[in-house]
This record gives structure tokens, sequence and C-alpha cells, in this order.
């Protein structure tokens, strides 16, 4: 497991506990006034979205990484090395 997955992993199981914690609250009052319970709304929209975030923030990490690795096979085969012996194998077999 690498450093930032393990940062991620931490940082969701973060975001999971506070959600829960904002669900476990007890029931506003009606003494508290609709800004406790307008405040404890908001709180849960903010999880929420901290949540989609994170998952967006896996997501354009995985995809960097198949770019990274689809652009260092490129590379790889365009060296200098690899690419005349990928030109003689061609020419053996087309026979020229």
């Amino acid at each position: 497991m690498t450093d930032n997955e393990r940062d991620g992993l931490i940082v969701r199981i973060r975001q999971m506990r506070r959600l829960a914690a904002v669900r476990d609250r007890p029931k506003v009052d009606a003494a508290a006034g609709p800004q406790a319970e307008r405040l404890r709304d908001l709180e849960t929209r903010v999880a929420h979205l901290e949540r989609l975030l994170e998952g967006l923030q896996d997501s354009v990490y995985r995809e960097s990484e198949r770019h990274a690795k689809l652009i260092a096979e490129l590379q790889a085969q365009v060296q200098p090395g690899t690419m005349s012996a990928a030109l003689a194998d061609d020419v053996r077999s087309r026979g020229l």
C-alpha cells in the first residue's frame, strides 16, 4: 500500500466517523430553535460533499496513475534500441 493510498484510507475513515457522529447526535428540541436544526442539516450536507470530494480525488489519482503507466510504456517502445529491434523484426517478417 502506497503512502497516498494509506492517506486516502485514513481520510475516508475519518469522514465515515464524522458522518456517523453527525447522524448519532440527538434530535434538536423545539427550544433550540430552527438555527440549530439548520446547522445540523448543513453539517450533514458538508459531510456528504466531503465524501463526494474524496471519491473524486481517488478517481483522479487512479486515472493519473493509469496515464503515467501508459506514458512509461510508450516511452519504452520508442527507445532507440527497442525501436530498431522492432523495425528489424518487421523487415524480416515482410521479407524485405
